[in-house]
């Protein structure tokens, strides 16, 4: 089924995965949800701990380590005494069930009660009817539809552009081809980069969507509400590629040498 997909060369199917480091989650705040880790007799003001849309599990470890004045490395130690309420399919990996929200703190936090707080937000979040059913529109389940939603997050430029962006994915996912999504392989290098090379599209990975058909095994970072409303309600369209020529300019086409057209432009703009 690969062979109905051009030749990559110097084609970039997607924006190359936008960078999702961000320092100091400022824009993400505003939108967070506030999750209570207080004790009722606790009348201290709690520090707060606030995990962006988008971070990976191993950002969201040294975060909790750092909020908690903990030794690095303690949280992701916590994981198999933490008890985490995951899906069967995570096989114990909490990657995309550490819901990003803003949690307050208390002196009776510990890093498993923490990320035993953020997973169970996740599966109220992920558990809600219009989730599963959208879910099951899609044929998929929800740990699938949550690892769609953390590539939406990591590839679409803004919200605007999570719907188009999930609608490549199933549309690729229906025709057979790869999905040729950049972000997988810079969740595979541990890396965040708008430079893929063709070396890099070669690495052997369960997370190499060029040379992997279908889903990654796990998500690729922890998705908000917005990422995954798109997942299961994708925009209708027959995209096959994007990319994103210049910031505000993500162009969506399922005519390749369309694409080649935008790619071009992408290139002499970088």
């Amino acid at each position: 089924m690969q062979t109905k997909t051009p030749r990559r060369g110097t084609i970039r199917l997607t924006r190359r995965g936008r960078i999702a480091l961000i320092a100091t989650g400022a824009v993400v705040v505003a939108a967070a949800v506030a999750v209570p880790l207080l004790l009722p007799d606790d009348d201290k003001r709690p520090e707060t701990l606030t995990i962006p849309e988008g971070w990976r599990a191993g950002q969201v470890y040294a975060a909790v380590d750092k909020a908690l004045d903990v030794p690095a490395g303690t949280t992701k130690k916590a994981l198999p005494k933490a008890d985490l309420k995951l899906p069967k399919d995570a096989d114990g990996n909490p990657e995309g069930y550490l819901f990003p929200a803003t949690y307050p703190l208390s002196s009776e936090s510990t890093p498993a009660s923490v990320l035993s707080y953020m997973v169970n937000t996740a599966n109220k979040k992920f558990g809600a009817g219009q989730v599963t059913a959208g879910a099951d529109r899609n044929a998929l389940n929800v740990y699938q539809s949550v690892t769609i939603a953390s590539m939406i997050e990591a590839e679409a430029g803004s919200k605007e552009e999570m719907g188009k962006v999930a609608r490549v994915i199933y549309n690729r996912l229906d025709r057979g081809m790869p999905l040729q999504m950049d972000s997988t392989i810079n969740y595979a290098l541990n890396r965040s980069t708008l430079d893929t090379s063709e070396r890099d599209t070669k690495i052997n990975s369960p997370y190499n969507t060029y040379a992997r058909m279908g889903l990654p095994p796990t998500p690729i970072g922890n998705p908000g509400e917005e990422a995954m409303r798109a997942a299961i309600n994708p925009t209708p369209g027959d995209w096959l590629y994007f990319v994103t020529v210049k910031p505000g300019d993500t162009r969506f086409t399922s005519d390749f040498q369309e694409h080649q057209k935008n790619v071009g432009e992408f290139n002499k703009a970088k």
